[in-house]
């Protein structure tokens, strides 16, 4: 299989410096501000901002819905790159069911702007297509509209 059929993507020019988008990104109390898109919300952030990192919420849904979201970071390039997976717990202990490797960078365009691309990369076809009946678009596309207006506020 390609990676083409195991990726979902989302790139967007945001009107936010990306030194504010990744602090929205990495300051726990930011990224419960924004990371899903309304009427979800996010609580009990944990970032350990280093390879092998804890990165988890939790997802607050409308309906009383609750998922727990943890994994760790893969990669760490301030400003520029973020890589996170669920494949693996705090410790490097691995998860019952793997789900993604998120990836997201920030490229400077200038004049405030940054473009960003964020990448849900899947381990099968069947998880990637379950993503995208999620909402991944929708929803990816939502929270980043979310997050440039954050970074635009702080």
């Amino acid at each position: 299989m390609s990676e083409q059929q195991h990726a979902l993507e989302l790139i967007l020019d945001l009107d936010a410096p990306r030194e504010k988008l990744w602090r929205c990104w990495t300051e726990p109390k930011l990224l419960e501000k924004w990371f899903c898109p309304k009427p979800w919300y996010v609580s009990d952030s944990r970032i350990d901002l280093r390879p092998g990192g804890e990165f988890s919420c939790r997802m607050h849904g409308p309906n009383g819905e609750e998922f727990p979201n943890t994994g760790v970071f893969l990669e760490v390039v301030p400003n520029e790159r973020l890589v996170t997976t669920d494949a693996f717990h705090p410790g490097w202990k691995p998860t019952g069911r793997p789900f993604m490797v998120a990836e997201v960078t920030f490229e400077d365009l200038g004049g405030g702007r940054t473009r960003y691309h964020a990448q849900a990369l899947h381990w099968t076809k069947e998880a990637r297509e379950e993503h995208e009946r999620m909402g991944f678009h929708e929803g990816w596309g939502k929270a980043a509209k979310q997050l440039e207006e954050l970074a635009k506020s702080i």
